[in-house]
């Protein structure tokens, strides 16, 4: 099975569900779970993300810290809740793609779970979306969740 899984996660329904489906693959003593979330601004004038509520396009850096942060509390609790003992979040910057691959080779992934959208999907509708890109670039296994 997998030792070590990668979750990005945007706050989206499909990393929520990417996130879930990474629990299930996990062996819950043995297995690590990376949760990361790399903040992002996006075009639309508000989001509605998971756990934190909505959020403006023009918000702070400050407010999108806080609520990385706060989403990455939820998705710990929601990890632990399903059994998932050894878990570690991390907020990273950066284009999302690049970020995703980095900390993929850094901590020795077996295995990339992510949502096939998130909440840029215009931008990713216009130059391909993240999943798609990491799907061919990743030097390890990605699973894609809609």
């Amino acid at each position: 099975m997998y030792t070590k899984i990668l979750v990005p996660i945007d706050g989206s329904v499909h990393s929520q569900h990417a996130l879930s489906v990474a629990c299930k693959l996990s062996e819950q003593n043995s297995t690590k779970v990376y949760v990361l979330h790399i903040p992002e601004v996006v075009g639309n004038t508000t989001k509605l993300i998971w756990g934190v509520g909505v959020l403006a396009s023009d918000a702070t850096s400050e407010h999108l810290a806080s609520a990385g942060e706060a989403l990455l509390e939820e998705a710990e609790t929601f990890a632990k809740a399903k059994g998932i003992r050894n878990i570690e979040t991390m907020i990273e910057q950066g284009r999302p793609v690049d970020i995703i691959l980095e900390v993929s080779r850094r901590e020795g992934v077996d295995v990339i779970v992510m949502g096939s959208r998130g909440l840029s999907d215009l931008g990713g509708m216009v130059a391909g979306s993240v999943s798609h890109k990491v799907g061919h670039l990743a030097q390890c296994g990605v699973i894609t969740v809609s």
